[in-house]
C-alpha cells in the first residue's frame, strides 16, 4: 500500500478527544518537574520514555497523575496550553476540544479565576499566532468522586470561559458507574454544554449504554467495548453518536490486547462515525499523524478513505456550521491537489 505518511503530516485535521495534561510534552515535562523538584517525575526527557511505559490502566492512572501534580500555577497553565497548541500546529491541526480538568489544578490550590483566565489567553494567542483553534471539554475525574463532579459542573456553569463547548467524564470506569454522574451533566447540558463522557474502555457495552442513557451522551470517548454488542453499534450508527477512538491509547493502557484486534474495523462495518484521535499522545509516544496512518493501515485506506476520516471529526465537532464548511473545504482542496500532483 503508497506510504501514506506524507499525504496525512499535510491534511488539514481537527481532533476531538486529547487531554490537556496529557498533550504535555517530554520537554514540557521536564521543564515543569524542573520548577518543581519536589516531584518524582524525571527531569530528564530521555527518562520519561520509561516513566511512561505503562503496566496497566490503575498504573497509566497513577503516572498521568504524577505530571497533573506539576501543573501548580497559573504560568504552568498557560506554558502547558500554548506548547500544545503548538505542537498541534506542526501536525497541521486546525480545531482541537482539548479535554480540560479544572478540578485537577482549583485542588492545588490555583485559584479557579486565574485558571480560566491562563487557559484563555493562551487560548486566544494560539489561535492568532499558530491559526490553531482551540475548545474546552472539562471533565470530571472519576476517581475523585461526586465532590469533583459538583465542583466541576460549578466552575463550568458558574465560571464557564469563552471557549468551553462541552462536559464529560474521564478517569477509570471499574468502580466508577455511570449513572452517579447524571445530576452534574444534567445541570451541565441546561447550560448548553454538550455531553461527551469516556465510555466502554476498560469496561463492557453496558457502560456505553450508561453513558448513552444516563448521561445524554452526544459522542462517547473510546468506546472500544461497543464492537460486543451489535445493538449497540446499530444505535450509535443510527443516530450518528460518534466514537472518539484512540488506537495507540487502547494498546498502552491494554484495553485492547493486540493492534490487529482492534475493534475499529467492526465499528467502521457497522457505518458508526468513527472519529481519529491521540488521547495522551506524549504519553503513548504518538501523535495524531501517527493514530491517522496507523487507522489507514487497519482499514485499509487510500487518500481520500483517510480525508473521510478527518471529515468525520469536522462532523462530529461542536465547532459552528461556517467553520465546519470552511475546515472541509480545507480537506477536499488540499486531498484533490495531493492527488493531482
Amino acid at each position: 500500500m503508497t506510504d501514506l505518511r506524507p499525504f496525512i503530516a499535510g491534511l488539514p485535521k481537527a481532533e476531538l478527544h486529547v487531554h490537556h495534561v496529557g498533550s504535555a510534552s517530554p520537554r514540557i515535562v521536564s521543564e515543569l518537574a524542573a520548577r518543581h523538584p519536589d516531584s518524582k517525575v524525571p527531569t530528564d526527557p530521555e527518562a520519561l520514555v520509561d516513566y511512561f511505559t505503562f503496566t496497566d490502566f490503575a498504573h497509566f492512572i497513577d503516572v498521568y497523575l504524577s505530571v497533573v501534580d506539576l501543573v501548580r500555577t497559573p504560568e504552568d497553565v498557560r506554558l502547558l496550553t500554548y506548547e500544545v497548541a503548538r505542537d498541534m500546529a506542526r501536525q497541521n491541526i486546525r480545531y482541537a476540544e482539548l479535554t480540560v480538568t479544572p478540578y485537577s489544578s482549583t485542588r492545588r490550590g490555583i485559584d479557579a479565576k486565574a485558571f480560566m483566565e491562563a487557559i484563555e489567553d493562551a487560548r486566544t494567542t494560539a489561535e492568532a499566532e499558530l491559526g490553531v483553534v482551540l475548545r474546552w471539554c472539562f471533565d470530571i475525574p472519576g476517581e475523585a468522586g461526586l465532590e469533583a463532579a459538583e465542583e466541576t459542573a460549578r466552575l463550568a456553569v458558574d465560571l464557564r470561559p469563552e471557549g468551553l463547548v462541552s462536559f464529560g467524564l474521564g478517569g477509570p470506569e471499574i468502580g466508577v458507574p455511570r449513572p452517579q454522574f447524571k445530576p452534574y451533566f444534567d445541570r451541565a447540558i441546561a447550560a448548553g454544554l454538550h455531553s461527551v463522557p469516556h465510555a466502554g474502555e476498560t469496561t463492557g457495552p453496558e457502560t456505553v449504554w450508561d453513558a448513552l442513557r444516563d448521561l445524554r451522551a452526544e459522542r462517547i470517548g473510546h468506546g472500544t467495548s461497543a464492537a460486543r454488542d451489535p445493538r449497540l453499534l446499530a444505535h450509535l450508527a443510527e443516530h450518528r453518536i460518534a466514537l472518539e477512538v484512540c488506537p495507540t491509547s487502547n494498546i498502552a493502557t491494554r484495553a485492547v490486547t493486540d493492534l490487529d484486534l482492534h475493534p475499529i474495523k467492526e465499528m467502521v462495518a457497522a457505518g458508526v462515525l468513527v472519529t481519529i484521535n491521540s488521547d495522551d499522545p506524549p504519553m503513548f509516544g504518538t501523535d495524531l499523524n501517527g493514530e491517522y496512518a496507523i487507522a489507514a493501515r487497519l482499514l485499509g485506506l487510500d487518500a481520500r478513505g483517510v480525508a473521510a476520516l478527518a471529515v468525520n471529526a469536522v462532523e462530529a465537532s461542536f465547532l459552528d456550521r461556517a467553520g465546519k464548511e470552511h475546515l472541509k473545504r480545507e480537506i477536499d482542496t488540499y486531498t484533490e491537489e495531493w492527488l493531482a500532483r
